[in-house]
């Protein structure tokens, strides 16, 4: 077993396994991020999963009404309360973003 040389093992292996996935799937990389999203909806991920998923999924040009599409979409097979719950966990992760940013942006001016 390798040594671990990293403070966060665990992301570090997530990160590998969604690389490898990446790597080896042969959708353009917008529609597997929706994908990606529709399965954490119907896993019932919690926000953290979602927050993992976001900048990947802003970069790849997703937006809040593909969101929205998706939950629609997946609705009559993963049931309301599951696309409730998602509902919630996907603020929750929007939340905890805007409120690293803000906490950046008042690191900087601190700083600044």
């Amino acid at each position: 077993m390798p040594a671990n040389t990293t403070d966060t093992p665990v992301l570090d292996t997530i990160a590998l396994i969604t690389a490898a996935s990446i790597e080896n799937c042969t959708l353009a990389p917008r529609d597997l991020m929706l994908a990606r999203i529709a399965a954490l909806v119907a896993m019932d991920a919690p926000p953290a999963s979602y927050l993992l998923n976001a900048g990947i999924a802003a970069d790849v040009g997703i937006t809040l009404a593909d969101v929205e599409g998706i939950l629609t979409a997946v609705a009559p097979i993963v049931g309301t309360p599951r696309v409730t719950a998602a509902v919630g966990n996907i603020a929750r992760a929007l939340g905890f973003a805007i409120a690293a940013i803000e906490a950046e942006d008042d690191l900087t001016i601190t700083k600044g």
